[in-house]
């Protein structure tokens, strides 16, 4: 059984950092991908980064927004998926999810293929 489980969210400054943590998700023969998204009041949730095994190799991408900022990574006992945040902005205040599923090859970037979501944490910047 796939359960996600996130912690690591909280209350920061403008420039500070936070890192996210998925525990719940490595990769198995049922789990080839994790992804971090997020959802801001009133908008719609949307992926923030991805890392997948597929063909042999761990790939990663990004949203525009988190390119230069975010790394997603895995732990080195490979059984937590992290996100490290970096410069953080008030733009970023959203509750983060990880999500985690088996996709087919190029799937990990598309959101509706996730079918196994956690609780979320909230993430608060405030300027």
């Amino acid at each position: 059984q796939v359960q996600p489980v996130e912690s690591g969210g909280g209350s920061v400054q403008a420039g500070g950092s936070l890192r996210l943590s998925c525990a719940g998700s490595q990769f198995t023969r049922i789990t080839n991908c994790v992804g971090w998204h997020r959802q801001g009041s009133g908008k719609e949730r949307e992926t923030v980064a991805i890392i997948s095994y597929e063909g042999g190799a761990i790939t990663t991408d990004y949203a525009d927004f988190a390119k230069g900022r975010f790394t997603i990574s895995q732990d080195t006992a490979k059984t937590t998926v992290l996100l490290q945040m970096n410069s953080l902005k008030p733009e970023d205040t959203a509750m983060y999810y990880c999500a985690a599923e088996r996709v087919p090859y190029g799937g990990c970037r598309v959101m509706s293929h996730f079918g196994h979501w956690g609780q979320g944490t909230q993430v608060t910047v405030s300027s």
